[in-house]
């Protein structure tokens, strides 16, 4: 199994080429022993920084379907990018961006290695000058990961590892990283760097797909999680946003990066009961779209209405009538793909085909995509 090296952080050295794999590499597997980074060094304490003008800060929780792609436009002109949706949402996230008059991100974090977070950071890399780079110390080995590398390494990036407890300024907002607070997981999910976002007297928690591991980490290590609003977690699935979390956080309003009608089963009957319960507005992407959020440091106001408190479960109790087994042979197997995506799909209804009006397909022998889909190719 071939592993990524990630380009180093320290600036007085040039970052060693990633070791790429072979392009026809079919597997999807999840390595966990992180490349070699040197993380730097965590920096001391900088000064507050004061607000000088009633000019908002805005976050685009851009609708990219079950995927997360979120801008963040600081009042002074910085910007940042957490995460850029699935490969079939490229061209959208970067449509999204120019339409915004981005020219430059400034900070782009790429939350952990899965398909529906980082499939079209390449493409943004690409398409915009790009400041610094946050990414975990974790490989993966699919060609969605190497083409984010690859993208890394002709620009003459380097990528940063997240330090807990470290902060970073986007203008006159603070940044605090919170998480990944361990070095090794048993899946990529936990590896999701988390970042809280204060402005003024306002905070945002951006927390990727931390599940409850990640979170109970957080608790552990004392962290203020009190936040005004909160992404909830891998698109409101029950691995995340444990009830001990949301107390800590109490949130006022709560972000769903969602799909509409996914394969899931998301956002989870329990975590929408725990919302409910705390009468925390929810706003959510397969109800409402794209949402924008803009704070002028006392108050955070939405470009939509909330959404409902209704889970994506589906309420019938039938079992499913079972299907006559038929051994099909793994080359003639019928997949889908798009003709502008990377991988290919076991199954049409995959949530990251939900946004793609031209589904192709064919026997697997035939088909041009070589890189295996994350979510339904097991």
């Amino acid at each position: 199994m071939t592993t990524f090296q990630v380009p180093t952080t320290i600036a007085s050295e040039t970052p060693a080429p990633p070791s790429i794999p072979s392009t026809n590499e079919k597997t999807n597997s999840e390595v966990v022993e992180p490349p070699t980074i040197t993380p730097e060094p965590e920096p001391s304490a900088t000064p507050e920084p004061s607000i000088t003008n009633d000019t908002p800060i805005e976050v685009h929780f851009i609708d990219v379907g079950q995927a997360d792609a979120i801008l963040i436009k600081a009042p002074t002109g910085e910007n940042m990018l957490i995460d850029a949706g699935n490969n079939a949402d490229r061209p959208e996230v970067v449509s999204y961006l120019k339409k915004q008059g981005i020219n430059k991100i400034d900070v782009l974090v790429g939350t952990h290695p899965h398909e529906d977070h980082i499939g079209g950071l390449d493409n943004v890399i690409n398409s915009f000058d790009i400041g610094q780079i946050y990414m975990p110390k974790v490989s993966h080995t699919t060609k969605t990961f190497e083409d984010v590398l690859i993208a890394i390494q002709n620009k003459g990036l380097k990528v940063t590892t997240p330090v807990p407890g470290s902060t970073f300024d986007l203008g006159t907002a603070k940044c605090t990283i919170l998480a990944p607070n361990n070095s090794s997981y048993e899946g990529l999910n936990n590896y999701s760097i988390v970042v809280k976002l204060e402005y003024g007297n306002t905070s945002f928690l951006f927390t990727g797909d931390a599940e409850s591991v990640s979170e109970q980490e957080m608790l552990s290590k004392g962290y203020d999680l009190k936040t005004d609003a909160l992404k909830i977690g891998h698109h409101g699935s029950d691995s995340s946003t444990t009830q001990a979390f949301l107390d800590a956080v109490n949130p006022k309003y709560a972000i769903i990066m969602v799909g509409k009608d996914n394969s899931y089963g998301h956002p989870s009957k329990v975590v929408m009961d725990r919302l409910q319960a705390k009468s925390v507005a929810v706003y959510r992407t397969d109800e409402n779209g794209t949402i924008v959020a803009t704070s002028d440091g006392n108050n955070i106001t939405f470009n939509v209405k909330p959404g409902s408190y209704s889970s994506g479960e589906t309420t019938s109790s039938a079992a499913p009538e079972p299907s006559p087994s038929v051994t099909v042979p793994t080359n003639d197997r019928i997949v889908y793909w798009t003709s502008s995506g990377k991988s290919y799909h076991y199954t049409k209804s995959c949530s990251t085909l939900s946004r793609s009006k031209n589904i192709l397909e064919g026997p697997l022998s035939s088909c041009p995509k070589t890189d295996p889909c994350d979510k339904c190719v097991k």
